[in-house]
């Protein structure tokens, strides 16, 4: 078979390759023609993004009352961890791990058996000492004996009483009582366990009233006053809010942190604050203050700084009046609930988007729809999760 010249397939290939170059080039320039088309279009205003629907709300002038917001821990007015003064083995558990107790009620009690002997001992010798001292006294009074016989008889009586004394003390002291009302926690000792001194027995916490601890900037110390209202929410009940006063404030400054150590006392009745639990605390002022609030979902927080989208009516390329919106930069204060106080940046009166403002930008197109709007209580009560 004869092949063909090597001339032949070179041919083939250039013109294979013309025509695939030639598609490709006409391909774009169709591309690149309809690219320009739109651009066109955009810059004369024929084509128009839809608007961006969004939810508002018009910033009004609220009354709130300032606090003073940190955090602290909660203490309890009595606290202690009952210990054994003297060794020995328990004999006796007389409370419950976790119930209330009184003052002078028994906790545990250790073996006195060798001390309740030798008391009956020294009681039985105190008795005679007694007798006798009576006897001697009869007999001094008919000038039967001598004084120093009586002063002797009534040495050995006051000697043998103090041993009693002794013995009831050393009794006493393997006789552990609660000190005070309070909460007994888990026993940490058993029936028939050898404790040595100063081993524990139980924590005793007395936390009705119950104390909180927290502290602030020095700058705050003209704002606070003993008595001054407090109010305290902890995480184990979010939607409770409990309100004490303050009753104590440090005599120095923390000379580390320049912060002013605060004590504010609670009532729990319920023992539903318990020590060391942590504690957002905000201290109320009495002055009241008039501020502009909006809800949080409002701000669209950045690192260079929070802003707002407010609505205005806006003008197009073509001079076409449309319902657009301007990004505002403010400054942020305290916030109540859903609501956030503006201190600068915003003025009474002006529509606010509350909701979308991710989506927008300076100048965006956007259609109001406030049937569903966002939640923008001071004081919200979510719901379980």
């Amino acid at each position: 078979m004869k092949k063909k010249p090597f001339w032949k397939y070179l041919v083939f290939f250039l013109v294979a390759s013309a025509l695939f170059f030639a598609a490709v080039f006409g391909f774009g320039f169709v591309k690149f023609t309809q690219i320009q088309g739109f651009v066109k279009m955009t810059k004369s205003g024929a084509f128009e993004p839809p608007p961006t629907a969004v939810t508002t709300d018009v910033a009004k002038k609220s009354e709130w009352q300032p606090t003073l917001d940190t955090v602290g821990t909660l203490a309890a007015v009595n606290g202690v961890t009952v210990s054994t003064d003297l060794a020995g083995i328990v004999h006796q558990i007389a409370f419950e791990s976790g119930n209330k107790v009184r003052a002078g009620d028994l906790l545990v009690r250790l073996d006195t058996t060798q001390e309740e002997a030798q008391l009956h001992q020294q009681e039985a010798q105190r008795d005679f000492a007694a007798v006798t001292l009576k006897r001697d006294k009869d007999l001094l009074e008919k000038h039967a004996i001598a004084q120093s016989d009586y002063d002797n008889a009534q040495a050995g009586f006051r000697q043998v009483q103090a041993s009693v004394d002794q013995y009831n003390a050393l009794i006493a002291r393997k006789t552990l009582r609660a000190p005070f009302d309070g909460v007994a926690g888990i026993r940490q000792v058993n029936l028939g366990q050898y404790l040595k001194e100063g081993d524990p027995v139980v924590a005793l916490q007395a936390f009705d009233p119950i104390y909180v601890n927290f502290s602030l900037p020095e700058q705050d110390l003209s704002k606070l006053a003993v008595g001054q209202p407090v109010v305290l929410r902890v995480d184990s009940f979010e939607n409770r809010t409990f309100s004490g006063k303050i009753t104590a404030i440090n005599s120095m400054v923390d000379l580390a942190t320049r912060n002013i150590q605060v004590q504010a006392t609670f009532a729990n009745p319920e023992w539903l604050l318990r020590p060391g639990m942590f504690a957002k605390v905000s201290v109320v002022r009495t002055e009241r203050e008039n501020v502009v609030a909006i809800p949080a979902t409002a701000i669209h927080y950045a690192p260079y700084g929070d802003s707002i989208f407010i609505v205005s009516e806006m003008k197009d390329q073509q001079g076409k009046e449309y319902q657009g919106v301007k990004e505002q930069f403010i400054k942020l204060g305290q916030s109540r609930g859903d609501m956030v106080a503006v201190v600068s940046g915003l003025k009474p009166g002006q529509e606010v988007v509350t909701s979308g403002v991710f989506r927008l930008k300076n100048g965006a197109r956007v259609t109001i729809n406030n049937r569903i709007k966002p939640g923008s209580d001071l004081a919200p009560h979510p719901a379980d999760s």
